[in-house]
Parts: C-alpha cells; sequence; structure tokens
C-alpha cells in the first residue's frame, strides 16, 4: 500500500533545526520568532470558563451547544458585518489547520480536481489538496484581486479556491473591492470560495474586511465560507477553538460528515469559547501587547538594515536584506535569534523571512538589544 505521507511536502520545520541550535547557543538564550505560537496568559474569564464546564462526562455535538452557535452567530454578525448569519450558517471545528488540511477530503475532491491558493500561503493549504490526491495550483494574489479574468489562473477544474487577508506569512489585507471582484469571479465559475480569515482581528495599517460583510457578499452567502480561530485574539491556540461561517448548504454537508467522523470540540472548550466571543476587553488587552512588540522589532529590524513589505497586519513582519532568505536567517541565528525562512511559503519568498512577534515582552527586548 503506497504511503499518503509520499504525497506531501518535506515537513519544513525540520530544516530549520540546525539553525535553532546555533540560535540556542547564544550566552543569553534564544529568541524564537520563528512561530506565531501565543505566550501570554489564557484569559482569566476563559480559564473559568473552561473550569466550570470541565464536568462534561457526556459526548459533546459537532454543531455545538446552541449557546456556542449564538455567541458564533453574534460575533459573526457584529464583528464581520454579516447580518443575516444564522445557526445553519455557522459549525465549530476542531482548530482551523485541521478544517484546512481535511477540508478538500471533506468536500469529496480527488484526482482530476484543482485546489487553488495564494503563490506565498501557509503550507497546509497545499497539503490539504495533496492528502486527497487533488492538484494544488498557485496564483498571484495582487494580479488576482486586481483583475480575477486576466490573471493566469484557469477556473477550468478548480474546486476550491483558498483566499487569505490577512495573509500568513506577508500580513497583505485585501480591501473591500478586491473581495467583491474575487467573490463575483468565483461565483460566476461555480468555484467554492474558502476565505482564511484568522487574523482579521490584528490590523495594524489596514483595516481587514471579511468576505461575509453585506458590503462584499451582498447579504448571501453562496458559495462563501470564511474561516476563524481563536489561537490568536484568544490565545487559545491550545485549545483548539476555531469555526466557520457562510454557505449553510456547505456548511450542513460538512457538518454531516464531521458527524460520522467524530469531529466534536470538547465540551469545556466550547464553553469557554461562548466566554471568550462574549468578551472585547481582552482581545483588546492583548493587541496592545502585541502593538508594543510589534513596533520594537520594527524599528529594530529596519535600523538593522531589513526593508519590511506589506505587514500591515497579522501577526508577523515580512522582511528582506535582498539576499537568499537561508542567508538572513543564518545571521539571525548567529545572533541567538530564530526566524522562518521565506521559502517555506512559496518560492517568491526566497528572499525574505517572516518574523513573529509573538515572544514575550523580555525575549523581544533581548531581540532588539541584538540588532543594535
Amino acid at each position: 500500500m503506497a504511503a499518503v505521507s509520499a504525497r506531501l511536502p518535506a515537513f519544513p520545520w525540520d530544516k530549520l533545526e540546525p539553525y535553532k541550535k546555533t540560535a540556542a547557543a547564544h550566552p543569553d538564550g534564544i529568541v524564537d520568532l520563528s512561530v506565531g505560537t501565543p505566550v501570554d496568559p489564557v484569559p482569566q474569564l476563559i480559564q473559568d470558563a473552561l473550569v466550570a464546564a470541565a464536568d462534561s462526562p457526556g459526548y459533546p455535538t459537532v454543531w455545538g451547544t446552541v449557546a456556542l452557535r449564538d455567541a458564533i452567530t453574534g460575533w459573526v454578525r457584529g464583528r464581520l458585518g454579516a447580518s443575516a448569519a444564522g445557526h445553519r450558517n455557522v459549525l465549530p471545528v476542531v482548530g482551523s489547520k485541521e478544517l484546512v488540511a481535511w477540508l478538500p477530503t471533506q468536500l469529496g475532491l480527488g484526482a482530476g480536481d484543482k485546489v487553488a491558493y495564494p503563490r506565498l500561503a501557509y503550507p497546509t493549504y497545499e497539503v490539504g489538496a495533496r492528502l486527497c490526491g487533488a492538484e494544488p495550483v498557485v496564483y498571484d494574489t495582487e494580479a488576482f484581486a486586481a483583475d480575477p479574468a486576466g490573471t493566469d489562473l484557469d477556473p477550468a477544474g478548480v474546486k476550491l479556491l483558498w483566499l487569505n487577508s490577512p495573509s500568513n506569512p506577508t500580513g497583505k489585507v485585501l480591501p473591500k473591492e478586491d473581495l467583491v471582484r474575487i467573490v463575483a469571479w468565483a461565483r460566476e465559475h461555480g468555484i467554492l470560495l474558502f476565505s482564511d480569515e484568522c487574523y482579521l482581528e490584528l490590523g495594524w495599517e489596514a483595516e481587514p474586511v471579511s468576505v461575509l460583510h453585506d458590503d462584499v457578499c451582498g447579504g448571501s452567502y453562496e458559495g462563501i465560507v470564511a474561516v476563524h480561530s481563536l489561537s490568536k485574539r484568544s490565545n487559545l491556540a491550545g485549545y483548539r477553538a476555531a469555526f466557520v461561517a457562510g454557505d449553510a448548504d456547505v456548511l450542513g454537508e460538512l457538518l454531516e460528515i464531521r458527524k460520522h467522523g467524530g469531529m466534536m470540540t470538547p465540551a469545556p472548550v466550547q464553553a469557554a469559547t461562548v466566554a471568550a466571543l462574549g468578551d472585547d476587553a481582552h482581545v483588546e488587552e492583548q493587541r496592545g501587547r502585541y502593538a508594543a512588540r510589534r513596533e520594537a522589532l520594527r524599528a529594530a529590524l529596519e535600523a538593522h538594515g531589513f526593508r519590511v513589505e506589506h505587514s500591515e497586519a497579522s501577526l508577523y513582519l515580512w522582511v528582506t536584506r535582498d539576499e537568499p532568505c537561508w542567508e538572513t536567517v543564518a545571521h539571525l541565528a548567529e545572533r541567538g535569534i530564530l526566524v522562518a525562512p521565506g521559502d517555506f511559503y512559496g518560492e517568491a519568498g526566497a528572499q525574505f523571512v517572516r518574523v513573529a512577534f509573538t515572544a514575550t515582552d523580555e525575549r523581544v527586548e533581548a531581540a532588539v538589544k541584538r540588532l543594535a
């Protein structure tokens, strides 16, 4: 039997291990800015909700509790501007990465089908296509957004189109008028559009907009679904709390499939998600932490000779010294700073590195001093 893993690209982070060892040898320890994992505490009200629901001996439901669906639909209406969203338009998932990786399989895609995603992108879009045997194809985000019909993305055979705004790794935000064009193009060609919006609440120099916003989709969610995560906004990466919202028919099909697959968000996590979506104060507090770290690292990197491109949103700075990315990785590792090489996200990133500002204040301060 052929190994499914043979279809997949090499796991990129393994290539970073030698540089991690170099950075770890720094007398003051490593400053790891390579992964966007939260390091700050889970807000107390969310911890309290989790603990209060700890006595949950029965199986949770895949669709979630009524309270959870109320919380998600309320947030989608208020935060995303999707005024018509109801319970049939939402579905909790066990972390957004699981959804991204297994979505093409759950949609029944396979050989002969194409999954399109940005040429600079989160690697799991490609992984999801390869897991089900579909063909992964890339497109240039800027050219596609400006004129979908005029780019080299051939709609023939494309069954799933991934959009990512704010972008990981670049932090680029697509304006509302671009989203309107993309949604119209996808609908014209009968292509299902999934928009990864996990960094939507982390806009710095631009205000990200959802594809579900009334002004983008015209109040109809036909053919479009948005993916959201609480990992970044609420420090819940360890909880695996996420959800999708949009086309009721698509989500209804996914619900039936996920019931059979037992893809259930644990009951205590459902309760914690309700608490998290019902509180904005902790989100603003966390944004403040990230804003300060971002500003400090940006200034230090620019003073060190880096150029920052895009980066108007998300948890990363997309930077270059106009040299091969692995040379930059090595340069920073010698200073005890670990970053992600841009080619992890596609060949177009070969001269960039992605710098996360998810380290503690103390580690960010150490990085700033080392770059001085």
